[in-house]
């Protein structure tokens, strides 16, 4: 594969999304990552957005910056895309991910590719969505599920994530029991995964859903009962430093999404271990895309780029299955 010169940045790199993403990319492009972290590697703080934007100065020939840490606002986005830097963003967090999309004409204007929702809640959820959609002629109606692994240790960030979207108001959507391949039939709970926010506006769907549960039911009925108490914001913290080192269950996940169209149905499953890893493997793969010039100029969500839909076959030899539902049964 072709590629440009210069080197890419994994900030986060340390941790078990970042280190899994600088892991594949030095695999493909050896001695041109770098990592970064407040502690280690390279030093970087992404909450000042001018010293971040030093940094990049200073460092010279940085192509590609993949952001695997929750910056406080979209000002390390900026900073990449004004000096034509690619971006991939791990992000979960809906209000980050709508402020980095609105940098879009900046994208274009300097000819630089950015690509977002690139794990696998979000990530692989969305190009799941997208093939459901596409394979019902148009979903009126999308529901994501997702399963994770309650004994995977997952870094801060996400933890911190995890407790706080728990707090968010949910709306009127119920529970809902469906089959998991794996995993059986599992209930699932409504969670504000940012793909019920932009899936509307990416794939034109009037109404999504997204539902979570645990590889353990235990833990699962545990970290729902919690929602009415994490309300709270001390107690909100004191959950948050529990969760950090609980590690009840395996490290398994499952992704479900399920398109409607009047009486079509479609359903896809992608089943997997290590969704942190995962998640690494789905930016680095966006990444190497950018770094060899195959995306287009503009902030991106990953279901809108076909030059990645077929990510979950790719993922197939990391022990990711897909999985289609016939009729899309229940």
């Amino acid at each position: 594969m072709t590629t440009t010169n210069g080197r890419v940045l994994v900030v986060g790199g340390h941790g078990a999304v970042g280190s899994a993403a600088a892991a594949a990319l030095d695999r493909w492009f050896p001695g041109r990552v770098l990592t970064a972290g407040r502690s280690r590697g390279v030093r970087v703080d992404v909450t000042d957005t001018d010293r971040f934007r030093r940094v990049l100065t200073d460092l010279g020939d940085v192509r590609a910056v993949v952001l695997c840490v929750q910056p406080p606002d979209a000002g390390p986005a900026r900073a990449c895309l004004e000096r034509g830097t690619c971006l991939v963003d791990v992000n979960a967090d809906p209000a980050l991910l709508a402020d980095v999309s609105r940098l879009d004409d900046l994208a274009a204007t300097t000819g630089t590719p950015a690509v977002l929702s690139a794990g696998v809640a979000p990530g692989l959820t969305n190009l799941l969505a997208r093939r459901a959609h596409d394979a019902v002629g148009g979903a009126e109606r999308l529901e994501l599920t997702v399963l994770l692994g309650a004994g995977e240790r997952h870094g801060a960030d996400a933890v911190r994530w995890t407790v706080d979207a728990l707090a968010a108001p949910h709306g009127t959507a119920c529970p809902r029991r469906l089959p998991l391949p794996g995993h059986g039939r599992r209930k699932a709970h409504p969670f504000p995964f940012p793909d019920q926010y932009t899936l509307p506006g990416t794939l034109g769907v009037p109404e999504v859903t997204t539902r979570l549960c645990l590889d353990s039911r235990a833990a699962t009925g545990l970290l729902f009962a919690l929602r009415p108490a994490v309300r709270r914001p001390a107690l909100r913290r004191a959950a948050t430093s529990v969760l950090r080192r609980t590690h009840v269950g395996g490290d398994a996940f499952a992704v479900r999404a399920d398109a409607r169209r009047g009486s079509r149905h479609a359903a896809y499953a992608l089943t997997g271990r290590g969704q942190s890893r995962i998640s690494g493997l789905v930016a680095a793969h966006a990444t190497r895309l950018a770094l060899a010039g195959s995306l287009p100029a503009g902030v991106r969500h990953i279901e809108e780029l076909p030059q990645l839909a077929d990510l979950p076959e790719r993922l197939a030899v990391h022990g990711v299955t897909l999985h289609a539902f016939r009729g899309g049964e229940e």
